[in-house]
């Protein structure tokens, strides 16, 4: 497939409305695919270049973007900011810039889909002192090759925000649909493999290689995710419970096969470097071969737990890791148990997975109570926040693990108000004490891979979290427009809220009354955001109340 046809294929997607036209366009493509297009084919319709599990990163902003472009299209780079201002999407800018470019061409010859991701991973790949230039040259010699309309995709997939609407979900039934394969197949192999552009390859295959998927050490898949809940309904609707403390750490994932263990972390980072102890801890605890779920814990001298904050400089860090070791404690809390001497346990019940997990591990453990009423479970919950932990989750026994889904099997009941994790898409400049910086910023849901606004946030922040977070997403920043910018999606806040409203305002359809700035979930990628029908999943649960039980804090309620 050549790079042109693949943009024809996105504006005809953008141009669509309906997730089952989008099924169908993209099924009707992918038979005729060949081996090494298909999975490019797949991961760059969702906006991506590497498969999820990968740690390969482009590593180019929207600056860098906008000098290459500047100079194949003969202009000055001052020429593609204002353009980007004014249609708000720095895809558009770079067709319209390159419809009049004075430049010819670099090459008469357009790209195949392969020679472009060939060239994004010369990209990735460029590291240095030299790299940038090294970006430089290749993003030039991308854009030169390319129609206006070729470019305009280009670019967006350059700065992974494709822009075209199509999530994951839509990817997956269009590969079920091509390849004529059970859409549970298709999903049970993208928990394994953590990239669909591998699955789509043995959905060709037929059912019975999707069926054959097993996770793998070294390659880390999704984690399985919680959502809030309430004590008394969770034991009403499902019966006893497995109760485990919600930790105020960070999740990682670790691998161990033979004597050589690796960490990732929630974003599927890895960070076996910057956590030697962690990694040596485990190792010293576990028999066999295995994969966990855990969460790291920064602790003082008391053996109180630390904030998240400093188990998250911990993950940032990448030189000095020894100083800083001895400087903070950190220890593994282990609850589950993924993959042990060579046997999947995803779908294995949880009760089941801990058995095992408890066979395995000698030190690390998280405690785990299986509780069926109120009062008990109410008792866990007040000796976690004794202890100085978040809260605590309730588990159901029977439940598989499902890696990325979030759902009523993991609960977590906490006793502060509710919060969402959202995207970061825009801010505004601070006015008064806050001048110089950015005041309020813009926040979104996602809906099948767009992003939506539902609100700004300007409180809960202080001068030194005002001054972090411009510097934290001044180089993002896509568009300006007055005393308003738009940012390129990469960063994600958790915000507090009272309540959340219908509203014609945003396109989300909701809007958050009295949202606050909680801190950033530096953990969390802009695909990991709540999601369009989580928000009105909680809208209407919050409707069903009554004006006092809407706003209580109470975790029983």
């Amino acid at each position: 497939m050549e790079f042109a046809e693949f943009a024809l294929v996105c504006e005809r997607l953008e141009a669509l409305a309906g997730r089952l036209e989008m099924r169908d366009l993209v099924a009707s493509l992918l038979p005729g695919l060949g081996e090494a297009e298909l999975p490019v084919f797949i991961r760059f319709v969702q906006g991506r270049v590497f498969p999820d599990w990968s740690s390969e990163k482009l590593g180019i902003g929207p600056n860098l973007l906008y000098e290459a472009v500047a100079y194949v299209a003969g202009r000055k780079r001052a020429d593609v900011v204002r353009l980007v201002n004014e249609t708000g999407d720095a895809g558009l800018a770079v067709e319209r810039l390159l419809e009049r470019r004075q430049q010819s061409s670099f090459f008469s010859d357009s790209m195949s889909l392969a020679e472009v991701h060939a060239l994004l991973v010369r990209v990735a790949s460029s590291a240095g002192p030299q790299s940038q230039q090294a970006k430089m040259r290749l993003l030039r010699q991308g854009f030169g090759a390319m129609t206006p309309l070729e470019a305009r995709y280009f670019a967006r997939l350059v700065l992974a925000e494709l822009r075209i609407g199509i999530g994951e979900g839509t990817v997956r039934d269009a590969i079920a649909v091509a390849f004529g394969v059970d859409p549970a197949l298709v999903e049970h192999a993208q928990q394994a493999k953590n990239d669909l552009g591998e699955v789509a390859l043995l959905a060709r295959e037929g059912p019975a290689s999707l069926e054959a998927v097993s996770i793998v050490p070294f390659r880390p898949v999704r984690l399985m995710l919680a959502q809030q809940g309430t004590i008394a309904q969770q034991l009403a609707d499902f019966g006893p419970v497995a109760v485990e403390y919600k930790y105020d750490g960070s999740r990682i994932q670790f691998h161990r096969l033979g004597k050589v263990g690796r960490c990732w972390s929630r974003r599927l980072e890895e960070v076996t470097h910057a956590l030697p102890e962690v990694v040596e801890s485990l190792l010293a605890a576990t028999h066999g071969d295995v994969i966990l779920d855990a969460e790291v814990v920064a602790v003082g001298p008391d053996g109180r737990p630390l904030p998240f904050q400093t188990v998250l400089r911990r993950f940032r860090r990448k030189h000095g890791v020894a100083e800083a070791r001895e400087a903070i404690t950190l220890v593994p809390r282990v609850f589950d148990c993924l993959w042990a001497d060579g046997e999947t346990l995803l779908d294995r019940p949880l009760a089941e997975r801990r058995a095992r997990l408890e066979a395995l591990l000698i030190d690390h453990l998280a405690p785990q109570q299986v509780l069926g009423d109120v009062e008990s479970v109410q008792a866990v919950y007040e000796q976690a926040l004794t202890d100085g932990h978040e809260g605590v989750m309730l588990k159901l026994p029977g439940s598989p693990y499902t890696p990325g889904a979030r759902g009523r099997a993991w609960i977590k009941i906490k006793p502060e108000a509710e919060t969402l994790d959202l995207a970061v898409i825009g801010a505004g400049w601070g006015e008064g004490r806050r001048a110089g910086a950015f005041g309020t910023y813009e926040l979104a849901v996602q809906d099948r891979g767009r992003l939506l606004p539902v609100g700004r946030v300007a409180t809960g922040m202080t001068d030194e979290d005002l001054a972090s977070l411009h510097a934290l997403v001044q180089d993002l920043v896509i568009a300006e427009s007055g005393a308003s910018v738009t940012l390129e999606p990469g960063v994600v806040f958790e915000v507090g809220y009272s309540e959340i409203q219908a509203s014609p305002t945003y396109a989300s359809g909701y809007a958050l009354r009295f949202p606050r700035f909680v801190r950033v979930r530096e953990d969390k990628g802009v695909d990991e955001v709540e999601t369009l029908e989580s928000l009105e999943e909680r809208y209407l649960a919050q409707t069903t109340r009554t004006g006092a039980d809407a706003h209580r804090d109470d975790p029983t309620s």
